[in-house]
């Protein structure tokens, strides 16, 4: 995969110094960064080359929504091949501060999902499927401990909420504003705000997924 503006070694000491100016500390990232960085990258081609509006085999690291996946997933490599908190911590907070996003590097996101816009987006330790899409203030989040579990190719658009018990099947879009809280989704639908807090259930009519996903 290509990365545009420099290469692996540039691109490596870019997120070293990132880190160094956001968490002036005297922890050096390096090693675990350059350790796990083909990992990461290997990953984050998976997703890129699964967007469509996105250019296959290219990662532009002045684009925010691939250098948000992009952390998130180095950040995860490293705690998955470590089980250290160092590098990772300081990863998922470089994360928050450059993109408003809370995606924690213990969370397992799936090998495909688009993010539209990161600002104020909130992932719980839930269970996501594939093809996950989700737009700004958007919030995955857990209810006395329960967290959802989200079916293949759910559809989050601007102002979401998924909360608590709610097994969401595979195909569900939740509408602008809609949050869906301790309640199952059928699937294959889309989800618009009702009556008094209610939630209705419509057949969706065209897949919006083809848009944005190579599928």
């Amino acid at each position: 995969m290509e990365i545009l503006r420099m290469d692996r070694d540039r691109l490596l000491r870019y997120v070293v110094q990132q880190l160094h100016y956001t968490l002036p500390d005297d922890f050096d990232p390096r090693m675990d960064i350059d350790a796990c960085l083909d990992e990461a990258l290997a990953r984050l081609h998976g997703c890129i080359n699964a967007v469509r509006p996105w250019r296959q085999d290219c990662f532009d690291p002045l684009h925010s929504t691939q250098y948000c996946s992009f952390l998130y997933f180095l950040a995860n490599t490293i705690w998955r091949h470590t089980a250290s908190t160092e590098t990772p911590t300081r990863l998922f907070l470089l994360n928050k501060a450059l993109n408003g996003i809370d995606l924690f590097y213990e969370i397992e996101m799936p090998p495909v999902f688009f993010i539209g816009h990161s600002v104020g987006i909130v992932f719980a330790k839930a269970s996501y499927g594939n093809y996950l899409v989700i737009y700004q203030n958007s919030t995955v989040g857990k209810n006395h401990g329960v967290a959802p579990v989200l079916g293949e190719g759910v559809i989050m658009y601007a102002g979401t909420a998924i909360i608590g018990d709610c097994q969401v099947g595979d195909g569900t879009v939740l509408s602008q504003g809609v949050s869906l809280v301790n309640t199952h989704s059928p699937g294959q639908c889309t989800i618009y705000r009702g009556d008094a807090g209610r939630v209705v259930f419509k057949p969706t009519r065209r897949n919006a997924l083809l848009d944005i996903f190579r599928i």
